[in-house]
């Protein structure tokens, strides 16, 4: 069975937020066969001292919970673990449901009835996005006045930080990779999201929107759209 850990081989740290206790024990019961630490949280106030004593390297979150929405506890969770990902569970599947949880701050999310199989693949992916799972760092990357440091997870434009959800750092970082290069939308969901996002190319449309608010704002651009083809970073000027 494949397992995924730290780099340093430490185990994986996932937090549960979820109002079912079955649930819960359920998904635990499956992270843990992957050799993950898990703990759960039934509730948000629960969740938040979880966050802060447990520092899970992922949190997987179910929006509906007894004391507090899932999409309003998640800039809660993100004030005490600015990088971690999250991964939302929700029972409802309308395109306009899903960005809502997305323009949340989610990095991804499943909907009810999902297969446990699903989640864990799902978090491997984040886990393999945010850097907790890689086994070794990766050279830093320079086009024109912007850097990332794959080793450190930060990225700087002119010399300033600037800080990227997992999801925006793993778009940035394939951007980066193939700088002047015009990649489709269809090639970004494959390397970036590494499975298929139901076909919906709206999502990248959503992070790269999010990305050019952090990474162009008041700057040159480096983000271009090729209208009917797809997107290209190159430096500015």
């Amino acid at each position: 069975m494949q397992t995924t850990s730290r780099s340093d081989g430490s185990s994986i740290n996932v937090l549960v937020v979820d109002g079912g206790p079955s649930l819960t024990t359920l998904l635990s019961t499956v992270m843990r066969k992957e050799s993950w630490d898990v703990r759960g949280a039934h509730n948000g106030s629960e969740a938040i001292r979880a966050a802060r004593g447990f520092r899970p390297d992922a949190i997987v979150l179910d929006v509906m919970l007894p004391d507090l929405d899932g999409i309003r506890l998640l800039p809660r969770l993100r004030a005490v673990l600015p990088g971690v990902p999250i991964l939302f569970l929700t029972a409802l599947d309308s395109l306009q449901d899903r960005l809502v949880g997305l323009r949340a701050g989610a990095d991804d999310y499943v909907t009810k009835p999902f297969s446990l199989e699903e989640v864990v693949i799902r978090l491997r992916g984040l886990l393999r996005r945010s850097g907790a799972a890689r086994a070794r760092a990766d050279a830093g990357l320079m086009v024109g006045d912007l850097t990332l440091d794959q080793q450190n997870h930060k990225v700087r434009r002119a010399g300033k930080e600037i800080r990227l959800t997992p999801t925006e750092f793993e778009l940035l970082r394939f951007l980066m990779h193939h700088p002047g290069r015009v990649l489709s939308k269809s090639q970004i969901l494959d390397r970036v999201w590494a499975y298929d996002f139901g076909g919906q190319s709206n999502v990248v449309e959503l992070y790269i929107s999010y990305l050019r608010r952090k990474i162009d704002a008041q700057r040159q651009p480096m983000i271009h759209t090729v209208r009917g083809v797809g997107y290209t970073l190159r430096p500015s000027g």
